[in-house]
């Protein structure tokens, strides 16, 4: 139950920003004084996309494959701690061998043991070779819809791990920008 709440709630926060809402556009959600004082950190760890608790949403015939919506759930364990709600647009090229994502999602977690942060993503782009099964994507957290200021730029990288309920691992690394509560001064109390 508390996982559809997230899911509900996420849902109308992504419609609240794709209908123009000015809390996720990135020039407010950055313009702070503390923002101003906030580090770069680097960011590792790793993920599970979970394949297996996909719900398919629509699957369209392209001339070349076709284009498929959908929800995931992804988990990220490491320097990000947390799921994330992904609804990707998925189009399929069958004479090419190719898959590309791209679309909305939407983080909840922590950062380096931050306070816990909604961040929204409609930039990120996955490329996979449908021949030999790797992955590669860059993703953009840069829309801060909760908790403190942050964003983080991702690579992502397959790791050709598929578990036996069709789950892939992963591995990230990048920067996220966020105020650590061990960084805050006095005067900013």
């Amino acid at each position: 139950m508390p996982e559809q709440q997230l899911i509900a709630t996420t849902a109308l926060l992504l419609a609240a920003g794709c209908l123009g809402g000015s809390l996720l556009h990135p020039a407010h959600a950055m313009s702070s004084p503390r923002w101003d004082q906030a580090q770069d950190h680097p960011v590792k760890g790793t993920g599970v996309h979970r394949f297996s608790e996909a719900i398919e949403h629509s699957r369209n015939p392209t001339g070349t494959g076709e284009v498929v919506r959908s929800t995931d759930i992804i988990d990220l364990e490491g320097d990000l701690h947390g799921q994330v709600l992904y609804h990707p647009r998925t189009r399929l090229n069958f004479q090419r061998f190719k898959l590309v994502n791209t679309g909305h999602q939407v983080f909840s977690g922590t950062i380096l043991g931050s306070d816990p942060v909604l961040l929204y993503d409609n930039a990120f782009r996955f490329n996979v070779d449908l021949a030999t099964g790797a992955t590669r994507g860059r993703v953009f957290l840069d829309q801060t819809i909760a908790g403190p200021k942050a964003r983080c730029e991702l690579e992502i990288d397959g790791t050709g791990v598929i578990r036996p309920n069709g789950d892939a691992e992963f591995v990230y690394a990048g920067v996220c920008r966020i105020r650590l509560k061990n960084e805050r001064t006095e005067d900013l109390q």
